[in-house]
């Protein structure tokens, strides 16, 4: 198991300004503003995400594990993902460990600097390493409601 993540207040404030430029659009790397309802409080709760298409599909990984908005989405099902003008609303069902392996490889393997969270699933590692992690790294696939 992956050790548990502290964001810092340094971090908390770059999500903040990463979440920001991804709502105008100009956020690096297909980073994407993800706004879920606050569990408990029902408040939103907004925080950069980077989601991936694996076989035409589209699916967010929570590359730092249960945190915040993992349990929120968790709990109230969808979510808005905002890149500029392009605001949808998604429903997110979060996936099993074997279904979850190949999300998480790709997202390995395409976002380097998210590998120091999968020490013992390096981008070359087979599917049954990254299945063997899933539970430490949620993954959900996401579907566009009308």
């Amino acid at each position: 198991m992956t050790d548990t993540y502290n964001g810092t207040p340094v971090r908390r404030r770059i999500d903040r300004i990463m979440a920001a430029l991804a709502r105008r659009g100009i956020a690096p790397g297909g980073i994407t503003s993800l706004t879920v309802a606050g569990r408990r409080s029902g408040e939103p709760r907004t925080v950069p995400v980077t989601p991936v298409v694996v076989g035409g599909r589209r699916y967010l990984v929570a590359p730092y594990g249960p945190v915040g908005w993992v349990r929120n989405l968790r709990v109230v099902g969808e979510a808005t993902l905002q890149r500029g003008a392009d605001a949808e609303r998604i429903r997110a069902e979060e996936l099993g460990p074997e279904a979850a392996a190949p999300v998480l490889k790709h997202y390995v393997q395409q976002i380097p600097i998210v590998r120091s969270r999968f020490p013992t699933a390096p981008p070359d590692a087979d599917l049954a390493a990254f299945a063997a992690v899933a539970h430490d790294h949620p993954v959900f696939a996401i579907t566009v409601v009308s």
